[in-house]
């Protein structure tokens, strides 16, 4: 009698070592997986078209991706293109919900593999992190530096120009091929499955055929370094999808070591593209000509330090960073987040939005000093707070 598979719903894979090398065993569990994968995906999505068009013949649509992956027919589907406003100018690509299906699987495969590699002052799209530790961290790093605010220190904040425009496609796919070798070097079969849809969504050209939401005009006020459509042959990935926030971070973990052990930097965060360097008074010096070293590193890896996004700053005058600004002793809102607070209670008192928008702002806002800020937004608009 054959033994039963064993899965898991963690993002850390458990395959047994006695499982069977059978075809019919391989594609039984991997269609489990691909399942999983269609619950995580529907997550917040449940009132899309697309996700009801894929759940009403549900077996179907995952037993048909299924045989595609292992059969090497997958091929991504067209999304729709569209630039949203807030809180910058943005070119999104909002793929399809059958992808975001893989996606997920994939991310459920690798992500926990991936993420202990990563240092632990890299916030974006990490389980049990994202900008409210970031922010945190910063705070710890400039009170550990200046001692409590007792001597002076300083923040170096630099940003990458284009980051997800910019990728090299070709650069990525090796780097998490290698991954997968080593990942799965007891189970190459599995191994060979994920490299291959790495494959097929790295290498994809998102721009061919996708459909674009209007209004059309906005692409006319985005700069070409931040639209695919504007890039060489072998560039950009999109921004928006799952896998490409799990691949944004495996390209800048080769910054991240740079930074910390190469140059020796601990008080080191980062951000997606934005990162930051915390020094003595004493070590500032050098920090300032270290920046020449970490923008020839970036070079070497087909990236570009962003000339203009170049912030320098003693930390007792108070540090901008992910929508705040870090005071001594206290954090307060920065102007964008204010901006938006007033515009999101605005549309409410419009009707143009749900509360729960209002709500959103409001809950980010009691981590930091911010009461008077909620304060006014409720006075203007007439609420009680």
């Amino acid at each position: 009698m054959k033994k039963q598979v064993k899965t898991t719903k963690s993002t850390e894979i458990k395959l047994p070592d006695d499982l069977p090398p059978s075809d019919y065993d391989f594609s039984e569990w991997l269609l489990h997986q691909l399942e999983i994968a269609y619950l995580d995906a529907r997550k917040g999505k449940r009132r899309s078209r697309d996700e009801y068009r894929f759940e009403a013949y549900l077996l179907e649509n995952l037993v048909t991706l299924r045989d595609d992956i292992l059969h090497k027919r997958y091929t991504p589907s067209r999304g729709i293109a569209f630039v949203t406003t807030k809180p910058v100018l943005r070119e999104i690509f909002a793929a399809p919900f059958r992808d975001r299906v893989v996606h997920h699987f994939l991310y459920n495969m690798v992500a926990e593999w991936w993420d202990r590699k990563f240092i632990y002052d890299s916030y974006s799209c990490r389980k049990g992190k994202g900008t409210l530790l970031g922010i945190k961290r910063l705070q710890h790093h400039i009170a550990s530096v200046s001692r409590n605010y007792t001597r002076r220190a300083y923040v170096i904040k630099l940003d990458i120009q284009g980051y997800f425009m910019s990728l090299p496609r070709k650069a990525l796919y090796d780097l998490v091929r290698e991954g997968a070798k080593e990942q799965f070097k007891d189970r190459p079969d599995l191994g060979g499955l994920i490299t291959y849809i790495w494959e097929k969504i790295i290498f994809d050209d998102p721009v061919k055929g996708v459909k674009r939401r209007p209004p059309l005009s906005r692409w006319d006020r985005l700069p070409k370094n931040k639209s695919l459509f504007c890039q060489p042959p072998g560039k950009g990935i999109v921004i928006g999808n799952l896998s490409s926030q799990l691949l944004s971070n495996i390209y800048l973990n080769q910054l991240d070591k740079f930074v910390q052990y190469g140059l020796g930097y601990k008080h080191y965060g980062r951000y997606v593209d934005d990162f930051y360097i915390v020094v003595t008074e004493e070590e500032f010096p050098q920090a300032k000509k270290d920046i020449t070293k970490i923008r020839e590193f970036l070079y070497g890896i087909d990236l570009t330090l962003h000339p203009k996004k170049y912030y320098i700053q003693e930390v007792q005058k108070g540090v901008e960073f992910l929508g705040v600004v870090i005071y001594p002793y206290h954090v307060v809102m920065g102007k964008r987040f204010k901006r938006n607070f007033y515009q999101a209670a605005a549309e409410v008192g419009m009707g143009q939005r749900e509360i729960d928008s209002v709500v959103s702002y409001l809950g980010h806002s009691t981590h930091f000093s911010s009461k008077a800020l909620a304060k006014r937004v409720f006075d203007r608009m007439g609420w009680d707070y």
